[in-house]
């Protein structure tokens, strides 16, 4: 029993790793989903963690039962044949997308925190990618075991600073104009991250090969990623001006506790690395099943494309891409809900 609770934990870090990219580590994907929001905006993260949870474990336990060893297995049960290969297509491209985010962001972590060039940064997270690539999914497991505790640990860190400055109460309950925007943006964002961390979840569920253990690593993972999403939450709603900066949970931590400013920035990176080499893992999986080449032909020829967008700025590709993702993938949200678990 205590293997299969081990088992979890280390699933339900992967699923918090992959989600935890480029946008949420440093706090513009949550600004841009929830904090400029208010008050609703914390009841949208509560929405979410439920959504995270929930379909979280269902997904891993469905991978577990058709014993799907790519993300394309999974939505060609989930959609039929036809639907299936379009979605995976679009997939595809969305993994791709946010690959470049996350190159953009590890570049954007070394020009507006270090003060080097951008390109250095994503040259350097590119090299690194292809050490763990190397070491396959032990690689990705252990990479995320280390880093999640870590960020988890930060994130207390800066709620509990955030709680001791003056207004916070006020901030908390600021109510801002209901939109559509407001209410759709639990849905279109938990959709969004799902369907891009099937990439992921599918095979390594499907690798652990136990439905026990699929189950308890979504539920944790959700758990999980709702209390990360909750205390970034408090912390950015104390930032006057917070949609100015590309990177605002550093800014943050520079205000609150500049002794440990740098340590941040390392951990921001860490989060960002742990997703990139999610997705590149789960893109060089569904590409081998249908481009007979060499696993690392196939991650050289991910990682190529994903660096040439990434020179897009990084604000700018993550506010244009990640709502339009959001979008797409509300239709694999209602999918995944309405599909049963196979006996």
């Amino acid at each position: 029993m205590k293997n299969k609770w081990s088992a979890a934990i280390q699933l339900a870090a992967v699923y918090v790793g992959t989600v935890v990219g480029a946008g949420f580590a440093t706090g513009r994907e949550i600004v841009v989903f929830f904090s400029q929001y208010g008050f609703i905006g914390l009841l949208g993260i509560l929405l979410s963690g439920f959504i995270f949870a929930y379909f979280g474990a269902k997904l891993m336990r469905i991978s577990v039962r058709i014993k799907a060893s790519s993300y394309q297995e999974f939505t060609i049960y989930l959609f039929g044949n036809l639907v299936g290969t379009i979605i995976n297509f679009l997939l595809l491209l969305m993994l791709i997308g946010v690959c470049a985010v996350m190159f953009s962001g590890a570049g954007a972590v070394f020009e507006e925190q270090l003060g080097l060039n951008k390109t250095v940064g994503v040259i350097f997270t590119i090299g690194l990618s292809l050490i763990v690539m190397m070491v396959g999914t032990k690689g990705l497991f252990a990479v995320n075991t280390f880093v999640v505790p870590i960020m988890i640990s930060f994130s207390f860190i800066l709620f509990f600073l955030s709680v001791s400055l003056p207004g916070f109460l006020g901030e908390i309950f600021q109510m801002e104009p209901i939109t559509w925007k407001t209410l759709s943006s639990p849905f279109s964002y938990t959709a969004l991250n799902l369907a891009l961390a099937i990439a992921v979840l599918v095979p390594a569920a499907s690798e652990i090969g136990d439905e026990e253990v699929a189950k308890w690593g979504g539920i944790l993972g959700g758990i999980a990623l709702m209390v990360i999403l909750i205390s970034s939450h408090f912390s950015l709603i104390m930032l006057g001006d917070v949609s100015l900066y590309s990177i605002p949970m550093a800014v943050i931590m520079k205000n609150l506790a500049p002794q440990l400013s740098w340590v941040y920035i390392l951990v921001i990176y860490g989060e960002i690395f742990s997703s990139v080499i999610g997705n590149i893992y789960g893109l060089e999986r569904q590409m081998r099943s249908f481009i007979p080449l060499p696993s690392m032909v196939l991650i050289g020829g991910i990682i190529t494309v994903s660096y040439l967008i990434s020179f897009v700025q990084y604000g700018t590709l993550l506010s244009f891409l990640y709502p339009i993702f959001g979008y797409i993938s509300l239709v694999f949200l209602l999918f995944l809900w309405i599909k049963p678990i196979p006996k």
